[in-house]
């Protein structure tokens, strides 16, 4: 894709003017790491860092039969609770992961889905083929917001300066607030595996957020961080990155997130597929991966058992808060139980490693 054909946030002369360095995400130009990987990384792990995200998508849901819609078409149980969100994975008919999403109940008729950027216009088009027979309205408004996350340790009393009403919120809490002569939603949720918000707002209104943020942000640490940091951040933490980690070729169950499909709510798209597949079981699952010894992993890395190849690496990297390299891969069954040692291949030399379940460090949300 040619450079003058990406799109940009309505952040980007900001991101530029702050030191961002500029990459091709997906079809937009977002900054890759503004002071540097680590020391962003370092940051929100110990202070507080903010991303511009966005390019996520958003969806609104609306009508009398908004709940029953989102049920249909995630996994996961869905809160009607207005002012709660759920994490869920939206599938095909087949039971492979389409997207995973947060959808935020706003009211008993009113939900907002957040997807991600690269299957944002692919998740409507599902989204209006699933909706033949449902009263319900989808406004896609990706194009009428950015989003900024805020993240780290120091967030918290950061935001609330700026929200006071938001540090009430439960996780996965949302609240529309006054910000800047609008309304703008508040929400507690991150990528990073610690503390933090997403603030979606117009155009308008998420440049005047950054721009608080720059203003307020020096006493508690505050730096401008980038796609680098924001992928060590969450393959530490545990979290898939769709498209790298999951896919429409795999289910919830081989994506090792077998928690978030509720097969006893009823019907969802998807279900009986995921009902047959589990039955007949699975000969992979994304697992994690510790170096023992030096080396940094990367995307497409062999690991071995012996002389067997059981998988590679899918999402791979050097983890600053560890000081080692760790990775996810989708492995054979004889690896999946934590603590199992294997090896990982690294530009032709094998490296002593073991298996890891869940996350690679303990989460402080």
């Amino acid at each position: 894709m040619s450079h003058d054909s990406l799109k940009r946030t309505p952040l980007f002369d900001l991101l530029v003017q702050a030191g961002g360095r500029m990459v091709d995400f997906h079809g937009w130009e977002m900054p890759v790491q503004f002071a540097g990987i680590l020391a962003e990384h370092q940051a929100v792990r110990a202070a507080c860092g903010v991303f511009d995200v966005s390019h996520m998508g958003q969806v609104f849901i609306s009508g009398k039969d908004a709940h029953r819609f989102v049920e249909r078409v995630n996994c996961n149980r869905m809160s009607a609770e207005p002012g709660k969100g759920t994490y869920a994975h939206i599938l095909a008919e087949d039971g492979g992961i389409l997207d995973d999403a947060i959808t935020f109940c706003l009211g008993p008729e009113r939900f907002l889905a957040i997807v991600n950027a690269a299957t944002a216009e692919k998740d409507f088009a599902w989204f209006q083929r699933q909706a033949a027979g449902f009263d319900v309205v989808l406004d896609p408004a990706s194009d009428r917001y950015g989003m900024l996350a805020v993240q780290g340790p120091r967030a918290p009393a950061l935001a609330g300066e700026i929200f006071p009403a938001a540090l009430a919120l439960p996780r996965f809490g949302i609240a529309e607030l006054p910000f800047a002569g609008e309304s703008v939603f508040v929400m507690r949720t991150g990528y990073t595996g610690e503390d933090g918000f997403e603030v979606a707002a117009s155009p308008a209104g998420v440049v005047a957020f950054w721009n608080v943020l720059m203003a307020m942000g020096g006493p508690h640490g505050l730096v401008p961080c980038g796609l680098g940091s924001r992928d060590t951040l969450r393959l530490e933490s545990g979290y898939l990155l769709y498209g790298e980690d999951a896919d429409e070729s795999r289910t919830p169950y081989e994506a090792n997130c077998g928690w978030v499909v509720k097969l006893q709510k009823g019907d969802f798209v998807g279900r009986e597929a995921l009902v047959r597949r589990k039955e007949a079981g699975f000969t992979e699952k994304l697992t994690g991966v510790r170096l023992a010894g030096r080396g940094v992993p990367r995307h497409g890395c062999a690991v071995w058992r012996g002389d067997r190849k059981i998988g590679e690496l899918c999402s791979a990297t050097f983890a600053p808060s560890l000081g080692t390299g760790i990775g996810v891969g989708y492995l054979a069954p004889e690896a999946w139980e934590a603590g199992t040692r294997v090896e990982v291949e690294i530009h032709g030399k094998r490296i002593e490693a073991e298996t890891v379940r869940g996350s690679f460090r303990k989460n402080s949300v």
